[in-house]
């Protein structure tokens, strides 16, 4: 037994939202502030289950980093890790709220300022899953420090899971992305990845085979692709074995967030000693729920509603 069931890792920022539709930035006049990061709401939604989660992640020394280390503290998440930069301010990300793709500025700034004495071999020992997303690992030095820290993470007997939620905007070296990527999943990583997400890191479309052929000669050991309405593939043992799922229908009403939750509930299970195939059920469940919800998950799921069938 592990003292966290995940140790989520990267960008902790404020997102400021349009309070009205518009086409994109220039014609938006009003935002509202919320608590974002997909590193700390895949944290919260672990807590959300009764599990025990920490969060590593850099603010700056201002009101804005306040306002999220208490919100993200609200959710049960241990918050004591996560760090302050006094020259560099809170990160934010400005957005529209459109029907459409949102348009978005990301000003990164204290996110990306984590530094290797933030993730300390002690912290690694005591977690079951030490958990980062795209947009962390895109700047240093929050890069290297990360990519250093997966590998002192399985060493140490602490999966390493990526949410390989690539966009160009965020990190446009693409060979570069690939190069860091690769080098993270190299020890023996769990990575989620959508379709969407694929076409991205790509630059264009791509046969399912190939994309798990891809990752797991990285050293990925477990691969979800993940397909919307389609269900997911997931393939383990470096592509040994690999399962199709499909989904249940549903009336979608809030997809915000909805891949997060996915790997929340699928992570739940794998530390719960769960299959592959149950894992990817209890992802699906958890995202149902998400999705048939408007704004974040309640406070306290049930975690039976995982296992359901």
């Amino acid at each position: 037994m592990k003292k966290y069931a995940l140790l989520s890792v990267g960008e902790l920022l404020a997102d400021f939202i349009g309070t009205e539709i518009q086409e994109s930035i220039l014609e938006t006049s009003t935002f509202e502030r919320f608590q974002g990061g997909s590193p700390a709401n895949m944290a919260a939604n672990m807590a959300r289950l009764g599990m025990n989660t920490a969060l590593v992640s850099c603010i700056g020394n201002d009101n804005i980093g306040i306002y999220l280390k208490r919100e993200v503290a609200k959710t049960g998440i241990d918050v004591s890790h996560v760090a302050v930069d006094d020259f560099q301010p809170t990160s934010i990300v400005v957005v529209s709220r459109t029907k459409g793709t949102p348009d978005f500025i990301a000003y990164r700034t204290a996110d990306r300022m984590l530094q290797p004495q933030h993730i300390p071999d002690s912290l690694l020992a005591e977690s079951a899953i030490f958990h980062t997303t795209c947009f962390a690992l895109s700047q240093d030095p929050a890069q290297s420090t990360i990519v250093d820290a997966a590998k002192r993470a399985n060493a140490l007997n602490c999966r390493v899971s990526l949410d390989a939620n690539y966009a160009i905007q965020i990190w446009p070296d693409r060979k570069q992305a690939w190069e860091t990527i690769s080098a993270y999943c190299s020890h023996d990583a769990l990575v989620k990845l959508s379709e969407d997400d694929a076409e991205r890191i790509y630059g264009h479309k791509v046969s399912e085979a190939q994309i798990l052929q891809d990752f797991h000669a990285m050293g990925a050991d477990l691969i979800c692709l993940t397909k919307g309405g389609d269900g997911s593939i997931i393939s383990t043992e470096k592509g040994a074995k690999q399962i199709t799922l499909g989904v249940k229908p549903l009336e979608v009403i809030d997809a915000t967030g909805a891949g997060d939750a996915y790997w929340a509930g699928f992570l739940t299970a794998y530390t719960e000693g769960a299959s592959p195939e149950t894992c990817a059920n209890a992802g699906a469940n958890l995202a149902a729920l998400k999705l048939v919800t408007k704004g974040p998950l309640p406070a306290k799921v049930d975690k039976g509603i995982l296992y359901a069938l």
